[in-house]
């Protein structure tokens, strides 16, 4: 069994609190850069502990974690779950389509059954924005937010900054090029707000149609051309066409599409010559990218994307529940 990474040194009892003082994780806006370098840091102890033969720590024993994915999901839902139980916890996934809710029970009923049961950690994933916080604010125990509607992702902009620091070595002053579905994403949302809030500078590239509106206030730079978006950039994200969230004509084809903001090697060349292409996943392979820049490990960082969410997600856990658990100075 393996011993559980130390807790970081600099942290003094009674001075946790200042490392990551929030009860929840429903977003990251509000967070502070050192708060989420606190939890990139947090992380950065797992991948090692993941990549090892034996992945089981009893860290977080005895505490129970409920998964309530009221949205479907199947990387997101299995990271977590993967998370939960390499710390020990028990975890519980609630399966919505045979739950209460479809049989006309409110979200709020539903929040407090969860409550109820004596929860340890709930991990919310919903298609209205601002749900997860509504639980939050209704429930006894810590709650992180696995995607709500627009609003944001939290876990993923932690895992991709995280991807990012460890590829690059550093992300500040990076050029960061988010390119594709910005308008319905709340993984655009979230990487926005993490990465501008550690220096780099980042561009958004979509068809205006996508494009939302007054995004420059959000501190990024946006482009409809998505050659002179590319040109230069240190890493090129690209994001789902996400068309169960589009009501309308959006994007004349999927072939016009592909032709104007779709990744090909061609395009990518306009990048620096080191660039790291990422996607949050699922991909629409021929439509958002192409599979020889997909699956080109010189280039792709998406199956690390996946490794490095595991880890993320277990910093998250183990954070939010240090107060129940009584570590000093949470």
């Amino acid at each position: 069994m393996n011993a559980s990474p130390p807790m970081p040194e600099a942290i003094e009892p009674g001075s946790g609190v200042h490392a990551f003082p929030h009860r929840h994780l429903t977003g990251i806006e509000g967070l502070q850069p050192h708060e989420i370098v606190y939890l990139l840091d947090e992380a950065e102890k797992w991948i090692a502990f993941n990549r090892a033969t034996t992945k089981h720590d009893p860290l977080l024993a005895g505490l129970t974690q409920i998964n309530a994915f009221f949205e479907n999901s199947t990387r997101t839902l299995l990271s977590f779950e993967i998370a939960g139980k390499r710390l020990g916890m028990d975890v519980v996934n609630m399966a919505v389509a045979q739950s209460s809710v479809k049989k006309g029970e409110t979200l709020l009923d539903t929040t407090a059954t969860l409550n109820a049961m004596r929860p340890d950690v709930i991990v919310i994933r919903h298609d209205a924005s601002g749900a997860v916080q509504l639980i939050a604010d209704k429930v006894d125990c810590p709650v992180l937010n696995a995607g709500d509607g627009r609003h944001e992702h939290p876990t993923q902009a932690l895992l991709d900054a995280l991807t990012i620091r460890r590829r690059k070595g550093r992300i500040e002053n990076l050029v960061v090029a988010i390119c594709g579905d910005v308008l319905h994403s709340r993984v655009a949302r979230s990487n926005i707000l993490a990465l501008t809030a550690l220096a780099a500078e980042v561009r958004v590239v979509a068809p205006p149609t996508l494009m939302p509106a007054a995004v420059e206030r959000m501190g990024v730079t946006p482009f409809s051309d998505m050659d002179a978006g590319l040109d230069g950039a240190d890493v090129v994200m690209m994001l789902r066409v996400q068309n169960e969230r589009m009501e309308g004509g959006f994007v004349p084809s999927t072939r016009e599409y592909h032709a104007l903001y779709g990744l090909t090697r061609e395009r990518l060349s306009r990048a620096a010559p080191d660039a790291l292409v990422m996607h949050p996943g699922p991909m629409n392979r021929g439509i958002e990218i192409t599979s020889d820049v997909a699956d080109d490990p010189r280039v792709s960082a998406i199956t690390e994307q996946v490794e490095t969410g595991v880890a993320v997600r277990m910093a998250c856990l183990d954070v939010l529940t240090r107060g129940r658990r009584g570590v000093p100075g949470w």
